[in-house]
Order: C-alpha cells, then sequence, then structure tokens
C-alpha cells in the first residue's frame, strides 16, 4: 500500500519526504500522466507527496506573484527554498518574496560554496528573520565542526529542532531504503521534524524511492 500525505500527518512528528525539483517531463508517463502538462506537474506531484526542494530559486528569485500560485499547493505542503550565497548580499528582499509561500514555506537551504568565513555566517545568523528555518548547505571542508546555531546543517543528524537530509547516492536498492528509514525512526522518536529529498534523475526513481521510504516509515 502507497503512503500517502494523510497517513504521514499522523505520525507524531513531522516527517517530509519528497524529491528535488518536481517539474521533469521524462517523468512521464511512469509518475506523471502521459497527457499531463507542465503547468499541472506540482498539482500531481502534491498529491503523492507534502514537500518538495525549490531549486531555481537558487539561480533566478522569482517574483512575489509566482511564489503565491505555488502556495496555492493543499494545506499542510511545505517547500525547501535553495537560496544561493549571493543572495546574502540582499537577505532582505530574499526573505520578502519567500514569504509570499506563507505557511507553505518548510525551510531555507543556504548554499555556501567558499571556504569558511566567519563573518559570512555572522552576517547570515545575525539578519535572517528567526521566525524562517535556516539549513546551511556547506560544502567547503574548512566548515567542518563550525557551530551554525540556531540554523542547522544539511545532513546533519544530531541537529535539533529538525534534520535536514539530502540523500544523493542513488540507486537505492530495498536494503538501502530500509537502512535510511533506520536512521530517520531514532530522529522521529526523539520528537525532530525531518525533512528528507532524493536527487533527481531522468528516470522517475526518486519520486520511487520517496514513496517507498515513506512507507517503511508509516
Amino acid at each position: 500500500m502507497t503512503a500517502t500525505r494523510a497517513s504521514v500527518a499522523r505520525a507524531p512528528v513531522v516527517i517530509h519526504v519528497g524529491t528535488s525539483g518536481w517539474s521533469y517531463p521524462s517523468w512521464k508517463p511512469d509518475f506523471y500522466p502521459a497527457d499531463a502538462k507542465p503547468e499541472d506537474f506540482l498539482r500531481f506531484y502534491a498529491e503523492r507527496f507534502d514537500t518538495v526542494e525549490l531549486n531555481t530559486t537558487g539561480y533566478r528569485l522569482p517574483s512575489e506573484e509566482q511564489f503565491r500560485r505555488w502556495a496555492e499547493t493543499p494545506a499542510g505542503f511545505r517547500f525547501a527554498v535553495k537560496m544561493p550565497q549571493r543572495a546574502l548580499r540582499s537577505l532582505s528582499t530574499f526573505e520578502e518574496r519567500v514569504r509570499a509561500l506563507g505557511d507553505r514555506l518548510g525551510v531555507v537551504r543556504v548554499v555556501v560554496e567558499s571556504p569558511r568565513d566567519d563573518g559570512l555566517l555572522a552576517l547570515l545568523l545575525g539578519s535572517a528573520d528567526p521566525e524562517i528555518r535556516y539549513a546551511l548547505d556547506l560544502r567547503d571542508p574548512t566548515w567542518d565542526g563550525v557551530d551554525v546555531a540556531p540554523a542547522v546543517r544539511v545532513n546533519d543528524e544530531q541537529a535539533e529542532p529538525f534534520v535536514y537530509l539530502r540523500f544523493r547516492d542513488p540507486p537505492y536498492d530495498e536494503k538501502a531504503l530500509r537502512d535510511l528509514a533506520a536512521r530517520i525512526r531514532p530522529l522521529v522518536d526523539e520528537g525532530r521534524d525531518v525533512y528528507a529529498y532524493f536527487r533527481h534523475e531522468e528516470e522517475p526513481t526518486a519520486p520511487q524511492y520517496a514513496l517507498r521510504l515513506l512507507e517503511l516509515l508509516a
């Protein structure tokens, strides 16, 4: 039996599992209907999942109107919005736009490619809206061990009050998916919200993995 958003909502804490993006014509006809139009992809996607990584924002900041259109997803749906490091120069503008998602805004993921810069971190943590959840995707190893609270690190399973996981190494067979579920269950038992996303591939493997993981966690 396939897990649904409703079954996940009955979990003791919030478990959001989805994919990195949704706008992929190559996912037809195995995930999207063969006759589905691109403008309908998100609607079909939101019938199966309650979260998605919004990656287009990492390349160009959409209009407030576009964010409001995305916010027309079902109640309980959450976007994880990608923010590039350069957006720190106009953080207030970025936050103003993403707030147009209303309660559909789950997490802002900040991608930082550069080496450790304590001034950059202080700028972000000192300027960010404390009502917005931030997950820092720190790509350079010089950031290892740096305290980023009240934000969290991507893929830090010790993070609180929520954990942000990105699964980037397909393929995932049944054993690998069961192992992921076994890693996530203790986080749930400890009362921490979980956001987890599988990497997009041309074939609709990411939604298949995500659906199976939801079944294992249900």
